[in-house]
């Protein structure tokens, strides 16, 4: 298989991965109607990341095709957010949430140094998402309903953006946090696998 061809598998599987990446997390949600082991800060920070990567690959006309997946997932991620302030009871805060996302949205435009400082860090926003996340497992030692399906389609987006990124941009902002989201994502999963392990043999 010659690079090309693989650079265009990596990006279609990438996409198409991305088209169903949270509905797993978002089935689990709704079939329990809770959100336990759910971190709700690890979701906005995730957010926030996505919509500063978004952001700052469309304001440097990056090809398509490396960056299509964030709106599909920003979407989705949307959807999460709302089940789970409705879950927590706090539904009212979806307003103020959306209003601090769209200003930021412009905000970071305003200036290129302000996008690329953004940018740089929304790695540390994208790992805080993460361990926030993590901290939730550890705090409840319950995998509750955190998505292990959801978990491991990020695992293989995260290694396909790796290389699509080696590929075509090679932008090592972009690398590194691909790289840094990859481990804390097999971390997780690694965590979620454990506790339901050990819920199994209790069980």
């Amino acid at each position: 298989m010659t690079g090309a061809v693989l650079l265009e598998v990596a990006n279609w599987s990438t996409l198409l991965a991305c088209l169903v990446l949270k509905v797993p997390q978002g089935l689990a949600l709704l079939a329990a109607r809770s959100a336990r082991g759910f971190s709700l800060e690890g979701l906005l920070l995730e957010l926030a990341g996505f919509l500063v990567c978004l952001r700052y690959m469309s304001y440097y006309n990056y090809p398509l095709p490396t960056y299509i997946e964030y709106p599909i997932i920003i979407v989705q991620d949307v959807i999460l957010l709302l089940f789970v302030l409705h879950y927590t009871g706090n539904l009212k805060h979806a307003l103020p949430y959306t209003a601090i996302f769209v200003s930021g949205w412009y905000i970071i435009a305003l200036q290129k140094w302000i996008l690329d400082l953004t940018m740089n860090l929304s790695t540390l926003i994208s790992a805080a998402s993460k361990l926030m996340q993590l901290r939730c497992l550890w705090q409840t030692k319950d995998s509750g309903q955190v998505s292990a399906a959801t978990l491991s389609l990020a695992i293989y987006t995260c290694t396909t953006r790796i290389y699509t990124t080696l590929m075509t941009t090679n932008d090592a902002t972009v690398l590194v946090r691909f790289i840094v989201v990859l481990a804390l994502n097999i971390w997780i999963l690694a965590t979620v696998l454990s506790y339901r392990k050990a819920a199994k043999k209790v069980d």
